[in-house]
């Protein structure tokens, strides 16, 4: 009885977590930008643009590996294939989101389903290898790009409008904006993982064989993940390109896409509250650290390994484990 009252308690504290936190979340960075306004301090309004911005990204990727156990090493080529959709857009002289926005999303679901056909026919480590090599291929492809500033980047002149109006042109304007992208992000994966696609998706990272004996095609399941968090990725690379006014190929590096694993880890795999949490710890630790010394990662690397010794739930596991050595 004693146990089986103690993993009620621990049932009921995650289900509270799993509003409390990123109610939290939101309402932080939703205040954020009057307070960055008050205190004079600009640089803590452009942090957070960054946060929201990979944190979209991130989300996507921890339906992959977190729901689907899909570890994608390549992840990274959706944010420079939405980034680059509006940076060549806008060189061509289309500057306006109506259009470059579903450009954005709908190159990168594209590049989803053509790799994700090719990828998806491997699993384990042959599955982490062929995306990272499908990112490579991209980054290589966005370098030789000289019409377009090949390994020098493309400058972009100005943030998108929306039906002709620069409703995006201010910077608080474009952080709710990117704000909105967040919450919606996180509000569809949500209610994605707890669908009967979802619970399928979750099946099949557990027993393929047993949910493919009841009758269901995995693969196909898996491959529509694939493609949403590829569209997610290049709904991030939209925000990017307008965040910075600037596209470049190290978008799609592999260093980029190892990053976004180690934000989903640092929350905590299987979350979506952690890809938030752990997206903005490691963006304000490297702007943090790397204000102290450029080898920043030395002081950040054992700090990660640390995290993943004692926290195996990443840091949204913290409170469920604290809870559980004090009453064990």
């Amino acid at each position: 009885m004693t146990a089986l009252a103690g993993a009620r308690k621990a049932h009921s504290l995650r289900l509270t977590g799993n509003v409390a936190l990123p109610s939290f979340m939101f309402i932080a960075l939703a205040i954020l930008p009057p307070l960055a306004y008050l205190t004079a301090q600009q640089y803590l309004l452009d942090l957070a643009t960054r946060v929201i911005v990979y944190a979209v990204v991130v989300i996507a990727l921890d339906l992959l590996v977190g729901y689907g156990g899909l570890i994608s090493f390549g992840h990274a080529a959706f944010i420079g294939l939405g980034a680059y959709a509006v940076g060549i857009l806008s060189a061509e002289g289309i500057g306006d989101a109506l259009i470059a926005l579903p450009a954005a999303i709908g190159v990168s679901m594209l590049f989803a389903w053509l790799t994700g056909i090719v990828c998806l026919r491997t699993r384990g480590v042959y599955f982490i290898m062929i995306t990272l090599a499908f990112g490579q291929m991209m980054y290589f492809i966005a370098t030789s790009l000289a019409l377009y500033g090949g390994d020098n980047g493309l400058s972009i002149a100005a943030r998108n409008t929306i039906a002709g109006w620069p409703l995006l042109k201010g910077d608080r304007a474009f952080y709710y904006f990117s704000l909105l992208c967040l919450l919606a992000t996180y509000l569809f994966c949500r209610v994605l993982v707890a669908s009967r696609f979802g619970r399928v998706l979750r099946g099949a990272k557990e027993n393929p064989i047993r949910m493919a004996t009841i009758g269901f095609t995995i693969r196909r399941f898996q491959l529509v993940a694939y493609i949403i968090a590829g569209g997610l990725g290049g709904l991030a690379g939209f925000l990017l390109a307008n965040s910075t006014e600037f596209v470049a190929p190290t978008y799609m590096s592999w260093q980029q896409s190892g990053e976004l694993l180690v934000m989903v880890i640092l929350g905590g795999v299987g979350t979506l509250d952690g890809a938030i949490l752990g997206t903005a710890v490691y963006l304000i630790a490297e702007d943090w650290l790397s204000g102290m010394t450029e080898n920043w990662q030395v002081i950040f690397g054992p700090l990660l390994v640390l995290v993943i010794l004692f926290a195996r739930g990443g840091l949204v596991g913290l409170r469920i484990r604290r809870w559980q050595f004090r009453h064990a």
